[in-house]
């Protein structure tokens, strides 16, 4: 099965935006694979190390907000680059790496997640 990068990009927005409103059980049965490899600190690995962790963030924080700024797809890669707002108005950078397998499922992620700063020396934003 030969699989588009569109497809991937889709699946992984599609992924994320999902368990991120807070459904990731949902998630999870529509676009991971069989394997799901994690590598956030913070996350058990597996895909019930994932839906335990983002139904406790929903509960928390259940009015955060995400926008996906950028998306890049390579070979069996997506990367999302997000900009997220928290309550109490904390902003977060975010990018996030899925791993595809040969059936267009997600098997494998990695993340890197940063507090915007009230100051930025260059005077660019993070986007």
């Amino acid at each position: 099965m030969i699989l588009s990068h569109e497809n991937n990009k889709h699946s992984a927005v599609a992924f994320y935006k999902m368990a991120y409103e807070g459904n990731p059980r949902k998630a999870v049965e529509l676009y991971v694979g069989k394997e799901y490899i994690q590598h956030n600190p913070d996350v058990e690995n597996g895909a019930e190390g994932f839906i335990e962790y983002f139904e406790r963030m929903h509960d928390q924080y259940e009015h955060k907000t995400i926008e996906f700024v950028r998306i890049v797809a390579e070979g069996d890669l997506v990367a999302l680059h997000t900009h997220q707002v928290w309550p109490r108005g904390q902003e977060y950078v975010t990018m996030d790496f899925f791993r595809f397998d040969e059936h267009g499922k997600i098997v494998e992620h990695w993340d890197a997640i940063q507090k915007i700063p009230e100051i930025l020396k260059s005077g660019n934003t993070m986007y």
